[in-house]
């Protein structure tokens, strides 16, 4: 059942009044979890508990430090359920007059895997006081912590930041999904769309992130705008798998990524993330 016109037009204000906030969120979200990916899951998990939120009550909140609030508690859920190491989020309450209070540029640079060597709470206060430049009043909030709380953890996740790296896993190498996603890439930058719906399972599952989902033939009418626009799609590796990167015109670099899963040779899920740009300013892609 279709939702009632009432509810879509106010969701989508909603969605409008938290757009300049959305990637803030995603970047926290996606450094709690070290994936551009379950960040946006959070993400979109977090603005659908505050639009409910937001039906049973009389005024709206201060947005930011709620959206926030939500997008921690989420990420803990979602790190505990899916058993994610160093989740713990206690921290010891030791205050550290030694802390710098300005942001430490390294986190700003520290690929996103390097935050999984931190506990919760460490992530957590490096993220918001470093990446994001949230004050100690602001961290501790969101945290539900006190202050010297999270000035202990800012010291010791800042400290295990600086630490050396260890070695990068090699990306698996697969040569049938690169065979894959090379034909699907060919055949889409040729135009042939005839081509590329022939590769389309016939129950394959569309997820166009945060606007729409389709199923079965439905997909079919996914093409349709792109053969409108001047978008070409090249192969990567992305977050230790292999995906597709989109590059509009003029094709500079990577404006956004599509997800393909297969099976029997046809493609079974596509997820494109091409309203929701800004998780590959977060994203760790190269050539494969």
């Amino acid at each position: 059942m279709e939702p009632a016109p009432v509810l879509v037009q106010a969701r989508d204000q909603f969605l409008a009044m938290v757009q300049d906030i959305r990637p803030e969120l995603h970047r926290y979200c996606a450094r709690l979890t070290g994936s551009v990916i379950e960040g946006e899951d959070i993400v979109q998990d977090t603005l659908a508990k505050a639009f409910y939120a937001l039906t049973l009550q009389s005024e709206v909140p201060p947005l930011r430090p709620w959206l926030f609030r939500i997008a921690h508690n989420a990420a803990l859920d979602y790190l505990k359920s899916h058993g994610h190491k160093y989740t713990e989020p206690r921290a010891e309450l030791d205050d550290r007059p030694e802390l710098d209070d300005a942001p430490d540029p390294y986190a700003l640079r520290a690929a996103l895997s390097r935050f999984l060597a931190l506990t919760v709470t460490e992530r957590s206060a490096v993220i918001l006081k470093d990446v994001l430049g949230h004050s100690l009043d602001e961290a501790a909030a969101t945290m539900d912590a006190t202050i010297p709380a999270v000035k202990a953890a800012l010291v010791r996740g800042r400290a295990k930041l600086r630490a050396p790296a260890p070695a990068p896993e090699a990306l698996a190498s697969d040569a049938e999904a690169r065979a894959q996603l090379d034909s699907y890439a060919r055949l889409f930058n040729a135009r042939d769309w005839d081509g590329v719906r022939a590769l389309i399972g016939e129950d394959c599952r569309l997820d166009v992130v945060t606007r729409s989902q389709r199923r079965g033939k439905a997909v079919g009418f996914y093409f349709d705008r792109y053969q409108q626009e001047d978008v070409r799609l090249e192969v990567v590796s992305f977050e230790g798998r292999l995906a597709l990167a989109a590059l509009v015109a003029p094709f500079r670099s990577p404006s956004y990524v599509v997800l393909l899963e297969w099976s029997a040779g046809k493609v079974q899920s596509i997820r494109d993330f091409r309203y929701v740009p800004y998780i590959v300013a977060d994203a760790e892609l190269a050539a494969p």
